[in-house]
């Protein structure tokens, strides 16, 4: 499984520590490549590194100190669950909502299949 071919890449986090805090700056651009909505993308990412965390402006604050690398090592695994379609392998998906169940919807292949809630 070729996770979405060439023409789709994740672009690798890029912010600072600030003291015991960790400051992200390209959030938002990730969840927009990703097609999905940031506060999705977060909720699943302070979940997966429990941790609290805020988007301030164009930046996310994590309460707590946590590598680049760890942090893309969860955006790759939230882009596996919520945007790659588990058939096809293509990024050309949408999240939708029925009776309170989430589903990714590909619109490459038209598979339909529910993902967890967060």
């Amino acid at each position: 499984n070729v996770q979405g071919s060439e023409r789709f890449t994740i672009e690798k986090v890029r912010g600072h520590l600030a003291g015991n805090k960790t400051v992200l700056v390209n959030i938002h651009a990730i969840a927009k490549t990703l097609g999905r909505d940031v506060n999705h993308m977060l909720k699943y990412l302070l979940r997966e590194l429990a941790t609290h965390g805020k988007i301030v402006s164009e930046r996310v604050i994590l309460g707590t100190k946590v590598s680049a690398n760890v942090i893309n090592k969860k955006i790759k695994k939230y882009a596996s669950e919520f945007v790659f379609c588990s058939e096809c392998g293509k990024p050309d998906t949408k999240l939708t909502e029925e009776k309170s169940i989430s589903y990714l919807k590909c619109l490459a292949c038209g598979v339909k299949k529910p993902v967890k809630s967060l």
